[in-house]
């Protein structure tokens, strides 16, 4: 069934389809721009714009029907007398061929920026289509979403790597992470967005979507012969896989991963009843010959209690069944064939105490992997980084304006004016605002006039995100 979400001139905020009406008479520039005003995070890592652009902005994307569509909803929408920019949209197809007449230019996707900097511009290319500009902002502010979460994902993996760092081997960090996210999210395509943009950070994934948008939209390697992929993911159960064999049959569950997966990474379940007997008793028990004797690591999944007490226990369970040794930094690794992945309610926050509880008994973060759904993908919005669009240039009867807001109630508000530029200040950037753009600027354009004009891959932007690391 079509979904009645591929009209552009319906893909806004209602109230944006009057504004053609608002601007001064004269106007023939309207420039606006995107940026984080702040937030959780003292930086962002830029990401998911090419994907917004490729998927709704480029080629002919506006036709008759889509006009005479966007009447008829418009003219039931609104009071009657509000009118509607028929004539403008008309002249999109006339003129451009059904083309979006604007310029975008943005900071390459994987940059790592400090908040309250421009991120990204844009602007018509065409006087005409002044009213275009702000049209859009609904659905080119959604790229806040991605970038978001690659920067979430990023904060995450700097905790990690600190504590791989003091207690363990940082080396181990790409697969510390493990997306869990995508039945938690809203949509397929908010997984596909949230997924890939954890992959900018991490390497390991069960959110299949994410992939996906990595591959077709960022053109990330893959190559089923070379295993090449942009996430991976290991055989695990699930409760109903080891629940189904009953109570009394979970030893011969665990038996049967064992068996199914005789080598490699291999994650099971382990609280569906008792998660410590499952330790002591069955793991560390009747299966621990099959478990020293796999070429491979056993990765125990508690699913429940309190994350530091329980994890920490279940280390020290291990330890007494399977041994562990003190690395050469002081702190204590299991025998390699037995880790454990933590992936109930892991956060920012959870992830620094489960962490720093760990250290402070002893234990190397190498034991340990995390899994996270709603604290990675979901548990996240607009004001996470304070994202924000706005418009801080016009010309109007052939005379540039600077335009911004500068709210008595909140100065948090305030926002740049002029024509803004990205600019390079030691080893960080700073905004430059002027008449024209500065001639170190960094914004690169990548969208004119309903092409693509510059694209990143997957790869460059990982390389991004992990500089300064």
């Amino acid at each position: 069934m079509d979904s009645g979400l591929d009209n552009i001139i319906l893909l806004t905020d209602s109230y944006k389809i009057t504004h053609y009406k608002q601007y001064p008479a004269g106007t023939s520039t309207v420039y606006s721009y995107f940026e984080s005003r702040g937030g959780k995070y003292p930086e962002t890592v830029f990401y998911g714009l090419q994907y917004l652009m490729k998927k709704y902005l480029t080629g002919v994307r506006v036709t008759k029907e889509h006009i005479d569509e966007a009447e008829e909803l418009s003219k039931a929408h609104f009071p009657p007398g509000t009118g509607f920019n028929r004539e403008g949209w008309e002249y999109i197809i006339e003129k451009h061929g059904g083309r979006l007449p604007l310029v975008i230019k943005a900071i390459p996707e994987g940059t790592v920026v400090p908040v309250k900097n421009v991120l990204m511009t844009i602007e018509n290319t065409d006087p005409k289509c002044f009213w275009l500009t702000n049209y859009i902002e609904t659905l080119l502010v959604q790229v806040w979403y991605p970038m978001t979460v690659a920067t979430h994902s990023r904060a995450c993996k700097k905790v990690i790597l600190d504590k791989l760092r003091e207690t363990g081997d940082p080396a181990e960090v790409a697969f510390k992470l493990h997306d869990f996210g995508f039945r938690g999210v809203s949509s397929v395509e908010t997984a596909g967005l949230g997924g890939s943009a954890h992959l900018v950070n991490f390497m390991g994934t069960d959110t299949v979507a994410g992939i996906q948008i990595a591959r077709r939209f960022y053109k990330a390697e893959f190559d089923t012969a070379t295993g090449k992929c942009p996430g991976y993911s290991i055989p695990a159960s699930e409760h109903s896989t080891i629940t189904a064999w009953g109570r009394e049959r979970e030893v011969d569950a665990m038996e049967n991963m064992l068996d199914k997966y005789p080598k490699g990474l291999v994650a099971c379940v382990s609280d569906s009843y008792n998660v410590f007997d499952a330790v002591s008793e069955m793991w560390g028990g009747k299966l621990k010959d099959k478990i020293m004797s796999r070429d491979g690591t056993l990765v125990i999944r508690p699913d429940s209690g309190d994350p530091c007490d329980t994890s920490l226990e279940i280390m020290e369970r291990l330890e007494a069944k399977f041994g562990a040794v003190k690395n050469d930094k002081g702190y204590k690794v299991l025998d390699p064939h037995v880790r454990i992945i933590w992936g109930d309610g892991i956060d920012y926050e959870s992830l620094q105490t489960i962490l720093d509880t760990l250290k402070a008994k002893g234990w190397s973060a190498s034991n340990i992997a995390f899994g996270s759904g709603g604290g990675l993908l979901q548990k996240l919005h607009r004001d996470t980084q304070k994202c924000a669009f706005k418009c801080s240039y016009a010309v109007v009867n052939g005379e540039g304006v600077n335009v911004f807001k500068d709210p008595i109630t909140d100065p948090g508000k305030v926002s740049k004016k002029g024509i803004l530029s990205l600019i390079p200040d030691g080893d960080s950037f700073t905004t430059h605002q002027g008449d024209a753009p500065h001639p170190d600027d960094l914004l690169v354009e990548v969208f004119r006039d309903g092409e693509i004009v510059k694209e990143y891959s997957f790869a460059s932007i990982k390389e991004r995100a992990a500089r300064g690391l």
